[in-house]
């Protein structure tokens, strides 16, 4: 979506005491060649010839794209909502469809993808960012998986100035997939057990054939991607954001049904020196959501939601520091 779609109204945001309205922003579509193909973006421009700072927006797992959308149900448009703040901030962004999704095109099949293949895309676009001018210091924003993408990219361009986690994991996903699975009603028990077990099996580094084929098995681990799981699972985010020199903001909702709180105390016990902020009521999609599950899910299709309001200004107040 190259056009700005959501009201003014849901823009309300002020640069230096001055409403800003979404005909002063400026969007451009970005296409950056990696080895295997092209990934398709947008940049989000302030108001103003700049240089503004700049934010490299990654997002999360599955098949979610540029602007926060995915067919299996999220509808919200959360990037694109979070680009619009932070123009109305000053601050610039570049968000895009990760491989194999919407307008990125690449040569490769999904069995050949792995894990640094994300960090590498990320890379590429710090370094686009890197040579344009109208850009002062670029900072990186991780959702959910995104986060820990973000934060192995952030440590490995030492231009990366800042690193903003939003409900990203602080464990081995192995571990937070085995809890979620846990926790949602309508697994029957024997699905559980062998999602345990296939995932005990990826953990060690080996693939595994499986044995009961329903859609949510295949959906996670079909053969195709067990080796993409295997590569993510060899990271602990923890100790990859200890490895992290530049300034560090975790932001995590208190209604996230996805990733717990006690990921966000392990990140922040990770670095130390991270500024670590609790938004209350915002869950995983970064909207105020009830704590019950049925009520929580159900924001996750309903798209005039705004984003929770602590969130774009806690972000803003820490890339301009």
């Amino acid at each position: 979506m190259n056009r700005i779609c959501v009201a003014i109204s849901a823009l309300a945001f002020a640069m230096s005491g001055v409403p800003v309205s979404a005909a002063d922003f400026h969007e451009e579509p970005v296409a950056v060649p990696i080895s295997v193909g092209t990934l398709s973006g947008t940049l989000m421009l302030p108001p103003g010839n700049g240089p503004f700072p700049v934010a490299l927006i990654i997002a999360g797992s599955g098949p979610t794209d540029r602007n926060g959308n995915s067919p299996l149900g999220v509808t919200g448009n959360i990037y694109m909502k979070l680009a619009q703040g932070l123009a109305a901030e000053g601050i610039a962004t570049l968000r895009y469809d990760k491989r194999f999704i919407a307008a990125s095109t690449v040569n490769q099949t999904e069995s050949e993808l792995r894990f640094d293949d994300y960090v590498n895309d990320a890379l590429a676009l710090t370094k686009y960012l890197e040579n344009d001018p109208r850009f002062s210091t670029i900072a990186i924003i991780g959702h959910s998986e995104g986060s820990l993408i973000g934060m192995i990219a952030a440590e490995r361009d030492p231009r990366v100035r800042a690193f903003v986690s939003l409900e990203g994991a602080g464990r081995n996903l192995a571990t937070i997939i085995d809890e979620q699975v846990a926790a949602s009603p309508g697994i029957a028990p024997d699905v559980v057990s062998e999602i345990k077990s296939v995932n005990a099996s990826l953990l060690a580094g080996k693939t595994v054939a499986i044995a009961s084929p329903t859609p949510l098995l295949m959906g996670l681990f079909r053969p195709s991607v067990q080796p993409y799981v295997i590569s993510e699972y060899k990271y602990d985010p923890a100790k990859e954001l200890a490895n992290l020199k530049i300034p560090v903001l975790i932001i995590h909702g208190t209604t996230d049904l996805q990733v717990s709180a006690t990921d966000a105390k392990l990140l922040a016990a990770g670095d130390p020196k991270a500024q670590l902020v609790w938004i209350d009521g915002m869950n995983h999609i970064l909207v105020d959501a009830p704590a019950d599950r049925d009520g929580n899910i159900a924001t996750y299709s309903q798209s005039a939601l705004p984003l929770s309001a602590k969130l774009v200004p806690t972000i803003a107040a820490f890339l301009k520091s």
